[in-house]
């Protein structure tokens, strides 16, 4: 299994970052994201689990219509090594036309559950043509809940051109990451970086 076949930055001489946020959407927590990227005038992408998108399409059409990105995390964030190839491409064509059924808008970007994945995944998502997503941020484990100061260090230090960064806005109580993100997206935009979508970002690589 070749580590090029998920990518985790991007090789730009662009000032320019993503955020991306997994697990939602959240009813809680995924507005405060879009309030702090408004505020900051950027955009980041949701990876989002297509059963949350179904309970919440309210949200889901408010990513859309801020010029958010939605990202397939499939619909219920399995292990996808675990499963069947037919079972995992279920998980993810389930979430496609979902995404496409709400948003009016054919996915590119995947990012799978616990970054598990394999050879069967990586031959279905270039069937898909999708590009698979991780990040250079793991250190900051947010979902731990290891205090604001922790992930805002820990994802300061992956800070470059072209660096994707992971959070969550709908796994548990998600308030560090709010505030993380909030900082984060302040002080970034102010060193002149643009925070832009994933896809953007591809835009964006070296030839």
């Amino acid at each position: 299994m070749s580590q090029a076949t998920i990518i985790t930055e991007i090789n730009t001489n662009h000032k320019a970052i993503a955020f991306t946020f997994d697990d939602g959407p959240n009813p809680l927590f995924t507005p405060q994201v879009l309030e702090i990227f408004q505020e900051v005038f950027g955009r980041a992408t949701f990876f989002m689990i297509g059963k949350h998108m179904l309970n919440h399409p309210e949200i889901v059409l408010q990513v859309t219509e801020q010029m958010h990105e939605i990202g397939n995390h499939t619909y219920s964030h399995p292990r996808l090594t675990e499963l069947s190839s037919t079972e995992s491409a279920e998980e993810i064509i389930r979430t496609d036309k979902i995404i496409m059924e709400l948003t009016g808008t054919e996915p590119k970007t995947f990012r799978p559950p616990f970054i598990d994945y394999n050879d069967e995944t990586v031959s279905l998502l270039k069937k898909l043509d999708y590009h698979m997503i991780s990040a250079v941020n793991f250190e900051a484990t947010d979902w731990e809940m290891p205090d604001v100061a922790h992930i805002v260090s820990k994802t300061r230090d992956q800070v470059r051109n072209g660096s994707i960064l992971l959070f969550h806005d709908g796994f548990g109580d998600c308030s560090q990451t709010i505030e993380a993100v909030r900082l984060l997206a302040t002080e970034l935009t102010s060193q002149g970086y643009r925070l832009v979508t994933v896809s953007e970002l591809l835009s964006l690589k070296n030839q």
